[in-house]
């Protein structure tokens, strides 16, 4: 690989669990590698739910009883003369390294590389592996316990991370996901305001609630949400305002 050519490393990370980073990690993936012609590749050091592995492994298994989806596949195959992202299984302890090694051993040059890490700093090597980040990408819920977990968290990435010890970080990135357009709007802005007043970065781009953000999808279906071998339909993306949201992502992250 050439080695004048690095990929961006970013994760989507987060404190509390459920509010999104391993959905966005596939479907950002899938936007970028299937639909937008970038290479890229994940890394899931989840432990010990390793939900991309299997949500790899239920996506095969759907592809190949699902006729719709298999020509979608065959069709999306033959387009863009493209395999798979690859995802790969590590613990969070000596990730970097091994990104580092399998990048240089990949014969495709990658362009970005996404990283689905534990949601807890207590994990061995965490601190080191998110301050080899370049993006990290926080989605927020208008929940107490989700926002108060995600501040700390937030607060520690920048504070004691980026100020203080060496790292590759460029931007810590906060955004609203799960947004109901029937909840207390008053609520957001007290929130907004508090996230401005602790210096912390606040993506424009909110991403509105969907049940498609927590099916998998149904064997029968004709339309591809959540899946890591097929991009997101795009009218799904625009009745949430994903679409939004990744023009900002591509904005933040400069390829």
């Amino acid at each position: 690989m050439d080695p004048k050519h690095k990929p961006v490393f970013i994760a989507f990370s987060s404190q509390k669990g459920g509010v999104g980073k391993s959905t966005f990690t596939s479907l950002v993936a899938s936007i970028m590698h299937y639909r937008m012609g970038y290479n890229v590749a994940v890394f899931d050091a989840d432990f010990p739910q390793h939900s991309l592995m299997k949500m790899k492994s239920r996506d095969l298994a759907m592809v190949m009883e699902n006729e719709n989806l298999k020509r979608m596949a065959y069709k999306q195959f033959t387009a863009i003369g493209k395999k798979a992202y690859p995802i790969m299984q590590h613990k969070a302890e000596y990730l970097l390294e091994a990104a580092h090694k399998w990048i240089s051993e990949s014969n495709i040059p990658i362009d970005v590389l996404f990283f689905d890490l534990p949601g807890t700093v207590n994990t061995s090597g965490i601190l080191r592996t998110l301050a080899g980040m370049h993006h990290i990408f926080t989605p927020i819920t208008a929940d107490r316990m989700v926002m108060e977990s995600t501040l700390i968290f937030t607060q520690l990435l920048q504070n004691v991370i980026m100020e203080k010890g060496e790292t590759s970080i460029k931007s810590v990135n906060l955004f609203w996901n799960q947004v109901d357009g029937r909840e207390n709007t008053a609520l957001y802005e007290v929130y907004n305001k508090l996230i401005g007043q602790l210096g912390l970065n606040l993506m424009k781009s909110q991403v509105k609630k969907s049940s498609k953000f927590r099916k998998e999808s149904e064997l029968d279906s004709k339309n591809v949400f959540r899946s890591t071998l097929l991009p997101p339909d795009e009218r799904l993306m625009r009745a949430c305002q994903l679409d939004i949201f990744i023009e900002e992502f591509l904005e933040i992250i400069q390829l």
